[in-house]
């Protein structure tokens, strides 16, 4: 990865940081006789860069990291759980074509099929395609016909990281995955070979897009 190449005013303002961090913009500003202002675009390359890193209240310290180690870092640290959306569902007997207007309606690219509330399969836009170019009557088929079955379906845990459910897309070429967990047992109840899940929300390729932008994104101290 290619390493920025510093001002002498952005590596003063390192030096500082580095000798009495943590240390609020305002205070380096006065250590450099300059403005608040002027210093804001140096301490933003500088903090998105990943030589300096900010808190709240708290102010600038040296982070010793380059800026691929800490959007790693960070994009690890966040879980599923945190930024998943409610899921778009349709039951199983339901026609293609109302398929096609709940994806249209809740602007979405996949919805989850379920039967008595229980994930059965997914349905793309891809899979709606193929039946209206295959000729069917988009009124007629059911999606379960089109579906892709539970077995064959791609999913998240709403522990795991947004790094992992990414990761997990790009290599399955697919747009979004369904979040579920394991349903609690009830008391007395024994364990089932094949236990039950519970859909509880969903993760896609906006989500990611989302996180990215929020870690990117800069705040002043």
């Amino acid at each position: 990865m290619r390493t920025i190449e510093l001002t002498k005013r952005q590596q003063t303002i390192l030096d500082i940081v580095k000798r009495h961090g943590p240390i609020t913009g305002e205070r380096i500003a006065e250590m450099l006789s300059l403005t608040r202002a002027t210093l804001r675009p140096d301490l933003s390359i500088l903090t998105m860069a990943g030589y300096l890193d900010a808190r709240p209240r708290v102010g600038y310290f040296y982070s010793g990291k380059k800026n691929a180690d800490l959007f790693g870092d960070a994009l690890r640290k966040l879980k599923v759980k945190d930024y998943k959306s409610v899921p778009t569902v349709i039951e199983e007997t339901e026609s293609v074509y109302n398929a096609i207007v709940t994806m249209f309606m809740e602007d979405v690219g996949t919805l989850i099929v379920v039967r008595d509330r229980q994930p059965v399969g997914v349905i793309s836009r891809k899979d709606l395609l193929k039946v209206a170019i295959g000729g069917g009557d988009i009124h007629d088929v059911p999606v379960n016909v089109a579906m892709t079955r539970w077995a064959h379906v791609v999913t998240a845990h709403p522990e795991e990281s947004l790094y992992e459910a990414a990761l997990r897309m790009v290599q399955n070429e697919v747009d979004s995955l369904p979040v579920v967990r394991e349903k609690e047992r009830e008391p007395g109840q024994a364990e089932a070979a094949d236990p039950e899940l519970e859909l509880i929300g969903r993760v896609s390729k906006t989500t990611i897009a989302r996180a990215f932008v929020e870690l990117g994104a800069y705040h002043e101290v």
